[in-house]
């Protein structure tokens, strides 16, 4: 028998890490009102003090904030190759027209 893994949403570990860096909970004590483990706390705590600084996560952002530099952020990356593509079917495109012509 397997055990399911648990999953949570960003506003849960948000809430969760605010709990130690916001209101002064210790570890135990907030793992014990929640129900999750310490080393999962502790790692969404450290992700949070790393958003509030400013460094955007490469797991899934807490922050509003993070989570729209995420998504701007693909959607830049998607731009760029859809670019890259673009000029190379404008370079072939016009290879084969100058083949054409001669």
């Amino acid at each position: 028998m397997t055990k399911k893994r648990r999953t949570f949403s960003p506003e849960f570990k948000q809430e969760a890490a605010s709990l130690v860096l916001d209101q002064g909970y210790s570890y135990p004590q907030a793992c014990t009102s929640l129900g999750v483990g310490e080393s999962a706390l502790r790692r969404w705590v450290h992700q949070l003090a790393d958003e509030r600084q400013g460094v955007t996560p490469k797991g899934k952002a807490l922050t509003p904030e993070q989570q729209r530099i995420q998504e701007l952020e693909a959607r830049c990356k998607r731009l760029e190759m859809e670019k890259t593509i673009l000029k190379k079917a404008t370079a072939l495109l016009m290879s084969d027209d100058m083949n054409r012509t001669r």
